[in-house]
């Protein structure tokens, strides 16, 4: 039996080794274009928080923030949340949030700018700090940056292990007219997503955001 100690010691070793650490978590982070006429979409994006509000699980996380004129800062996050593990608490963490949200679209100022590479910059950080194994970037948005003068995005950004998913990309007057620039804009967000060791999704559909976020 003395024999047989050390054996089982280092198998408990080598098979606490081998456990699946992964976490079972999810964490999502939105992005709201704010800008010109897109702020007139903020409807739709409410019903996309509703349902996230209504899907999450204890223990994932939330974050929903504004595209600004500079969007890699805390300032533009509207607000975010890890749901407890208690149902009280939750729901009350999940009321707060809707109103929250609901506060922000009653009195939300229209951007000059669209800094998306900014918003992409902030959700990596915040998502990558919640350790959650399934991290997701919902971007709604027409998908077309617009910066301010002397702003710098022209950059290669990290999205590694990081889905990101373009919402309601509704085509600008110039697409109707050249219908290749809408196309040429998803497909070099595509590249840079996917250069970065991210995935992209492009979904006008809103309805199949269910089945999306459950892969």
């Amino acid at each position: 039996m003395k024999k047989l100690i050390p054996v089982l010691c280092v198998l408990g070793v080598l098979l606490a080794g081998c456990a699946d650490t992964t976490s079972r978590s999810r964490a999502v982070y939105m992005l709201m274009d704010t800008s010109g006429t897109y702020a007139a979409e903020l409807e739709k994006a409410r019903a996309i928080v509703n349902y996230l509000l209504g899907t999450l699980q204890p223990g994932d996380s939330l974050a929903v923030a504004r595209i600004d004129t500079g969007s890699f800062s805390e300032k533009d996050i509207i607000n975010k949340v890890t749901f407890d593990g208690r149902p009280s608490r939750s729901n009350e963490q999940k009321r707060v949030f809707r109103q929250a949200i609901d506060d922000f679209i009653a009195s939300v100022k229209r951007s000059p700018y669209t800094d998306i590479t900014g918003g992409v910059l902030q959700a990596v950080e915040y998502l990558n700090e919640t350790g959650a194994g399934k991290k997701t970037i919902l971007i709604f948005s027409d998908m077309e940056e617009e910066l301010a003068k002397g702003f710098v995005r022209d950059f290669p950004i990290q999205i590694s292990g990081i889905r990101i998913v373009a919402l309601n990309v509704t085509k600008l007057r110039q697409d109707n007219i050249d219908p290749r620039k809408y196309m040429s804009r998803l497909e070099q967000w595509k590249k840079r997503v996917e250069t970065g060791g991210g995935t992209w999704q492009v979904i006008n559909d809103l309805e199949r955001l269910e089945r999306i976020l459950e892969e």
